[in-house]
């Protein structure tokens, strides 16, 4: 079921586009771990979803264009997320994103650092907003610290806002006033 404005608002059509995604998802994991995660997560959604509504929804998704069928050689048919599709998860996932706190601090510090124009101040202060509600700390106006690995998370939050280009993310094992950021962050 779609609203006017052409999303999706009903959560099992929403569970069924993110399904379909995480097989994408699972091919750009870069670590084992991270694969694993990801394939016992679709496993289990995947036996919760009617098979017979399954296929109904696929047909009303090829319809609005967000996915697309592939035909291999050997007969086997591919489902491939379009463009279109893709931006219709990014809009899903966005208020859900979360850094994700590991048993033990490996002692680095991530920077996000940006330079984004006047004229686009509002994607500015949205980026500021969120990197504030992700736990970041404001080093500068536009440098921002987070003691735990994020890069997939700022890559997530630079291609829905589409300021891949105007944000950079780094990695420091020094900082000036640590004790402070440590305290902060709860370090201890």
């Amino acid at each position: 079921m779609e609203d006017k404005k052409g999303k999706i608002t009903s959560p099992i059509k929403k569970k069924a586009l993110l399904l379909l995604a995480g097989g994408l998802a699972l091919g750009l994991a870069r670590n084992p771990r991270s694969q694993k995660y990801i394939f016992k997560t679709l496993k289990k959604d995947w036996k919760e979803i009617n098979r017979k509504y399954l296929y109904k929804i696929v047909r009303e998704f090829k319809d609005d264009r967000l996915i697309d069928y592939k035909e291999k050689g050997n007969g086997v048919v591919e489902i491939i997320l379009t463009a279109k599709g893709h931006e219709m998860i990014l809009n899903f996932n966005i208020d859900k994103i979360e850094i994700r706190k590991p048993l033990k601090w490996d002692k680095k510090w991530r920077i996000v650092f940006f330079d984004i124009p006047e004229k686009r101040r509002a994607e500015r202060n949205v980026l500021r907003d969120k990197l504030k509600e992700l736990g970041f700390e404001e080093l500068q106006k536009s440098v921002f610290i987070h003691p735990y690995p994020c890069l997939d998370e700022i890559n997530f939050i630079t291609e829905y806002f589409q300021l891949r280009n105007l944000v950079r993310y780094g990695e420091m094992i020094n900082i000036s006033n640590e004790e402070e950021f440590k305290l902060k962050f709860k370090l201890y």
